[in-house]
């Protein structure tokens, strides 16, 4: 019973995260969405602020802490291991969710274009940020990376292997993929307006402290002989800038 739980939980933390994911793809490009980075009741300058810092810093608190080793060893004897990854998850798209639900919007335009081919190519760089998001979860390990392999593997009594150092595709370009499609996608835009450009700038320093910082040393210390060598080879997230032999 309590594996069949921890596989059902998987599954609606999983579920939740592909609402948050499909929803942002919306929310930043202002498409399709009842609520989106520029849409809503605007607020004077200094509230905006102060609501959005919040908003994006309680993501980012979760999404960094949550994800240290240590604060996994110690989070793993509260809860079961099969589903920690699953939590992860949920919890982050969670974080994603209020922030749409409570971003406030800054509608001054700081440029825009009204020219139809300029605006398609914007939007098409737009969508090709989210697709290098998409796809780069799959060369690693997509059902890994979000929780529903952790809870297949305990629903058959398998234990869950630790992740193995691999080059695929765009890990051979860049070493954070995954990072570089967001920051695309958050500054690809015919519009940029206020709230969104500090959307942008806020996010994109987010993404550069968290994986220089955080994700790059865990990373050394799990593979410490081929991260190191990787990192010579591959830059961080701005493609064709590493120094290949």
């Amino acid at each position: 019973m309590k594996k069949s739980l921890a596989l059902l939980y998987g599954l609606v933390s999983y579920m939740v995260f592909l609402v948050a994911f499909l929803y942002a793809i919306g929310f930043v490009g202002n498409f399709f969405v009842p609520k989106s980075i520029d849409s809503g009741t605007e607020s004077s300058f200094a509230q905006a602020v102060l609501i959005n810092a919040a908003l994006l810093s309680v993501f980012a608190l979760q999404h960094s802490i949550m994800a240290r080793p240590a604060f996994k060893k110690w989070w793993t004897t509260l809860i079961s291991p099969a589903v920690e990854r699953s939590t992860y998850v949920l919890l982050s798209s969670l974080a994603l969710l209020l922030i749409y639900w409570q971003w406030v919007p800054m509608k001054t335009i700081i440029w825009s274009t009204d020219n139809a081919s300029a605006v398609m190519f914007w939007n098409v760089i737009y969508f090709f940020g989210w697709l290098v998001v998409f796809l780069s979860t799959f060369m690693i390990n997509h059902f890994d990376l979000f929780g529903l392999k952790q809870v297949f593997d305990n629903l058959r009594d398998k234990q869950s292997a630790s992740g193995e150092f691999k080059i695929n595709y765009f890990y051979g370009i860049v070493r954070h993929p995954i990072m570089l499609g967001f920051i695309i996608a958050f500054w690809a835009t015919p519009v940029m307006t206020l709230g969104h450009l500090v959307f942008s700038i806020t996010t994109t320093l987010y993404i550069l402290i968290a994986v220089k910082f955080f994700e790059e040393r865990d990373l050394l210390k799990a593979h410490p002989v081929e991260y190191a060598e990787y990192k010579k080879k591959v830059p961080m997230v701005i493609p064709f800038t590493g120094k290949r032999k």
